[in-house]
């Protein structure tokens, strides 16, 4: 049995950059699941996560001649435009909701959801509930948990792809874990009062 060797992330931008789509196709696999991971903690919505990923890997094959990998490593790049989309898609979302608000109701109508929908949903209740502390940070600190906590992107790629020093997300990041640290005692203490 022999090893294949797996190309760098660099080789396989220089080749995409050459529009070479069996090479995109070994970025996309290497990479889907975790943009569409760091989009599911952004968003809390798995539909919404598998939107953002198709953009973001859209994006990625549009400016292929352009932007690139930092520091030869192309998943900080991917994690910061799937976070500029998901910008995107709230905001062309609250547009829409504000639209759907102006028309009349529909009548409501009853279905039998599947198992796995209902797992989706739970899914989405907990990281709701997950969001709704993480929101109240400043957003820099939010970018430096999604990337650096959820992602699991190094200090160092996580500064390059935010254009600020390691010890600026290092700080960041701190700063975030005590302040989720107080968030979410408050939290507590509000819910055992009542």
């Amino acid at each position: 049995m022999t090893s294949q060797i797996q190309p760098s992330d660099q080789d396989l931008w220089s080749a995409i950059a050459a529009s070479d789509e069996i090479a995109f196709g070994r970025l996309f696999d290497r990479y889907a699941r975790a943009v569409y991971n760091h989009v599911f903690r952004l968003t809390g919505s798995w539909t919404l996560a598998e939107d953002v990923t198709q953009s973001t890997f859209l994006v990625a094959w549009r400016r292929r001649g352009e932007a690139g990998p930092v520091d030869g490593l192309v998943l900080p790049w991917l994690l910061v435009v799937a976070t500029n989309a998901t910008r995107t898609e709230w905001r062309s979302a609250r547009r829409w909701l504000a639209a759907l608000r102006r028309l009349p109701p529909e009548r409501e109508v009853d279905a039998d959801l599947a198992g796995d929908v209902a797992g989706r949903l739970d899914d989405e209740r907990q990281m709701a509930k997950i969001l709704a502390v993480v929101r109240r940070l400043p957003r820099a600190e939010r970018e430096a948990v999604a990337l650096c906590l959820w992602s699991g992107v190094p200090y160092g790629e996580a500064a390059k792809a935010l254009g600020i020093s390691e010890g600026a997300v290092r700080s960041r990041v701190s700063r975030a874990r005590a302040r989720l640290a107080r968030l979410v005692a408050d939290d507590n203490k509000q819910e055992e009062e009542r």
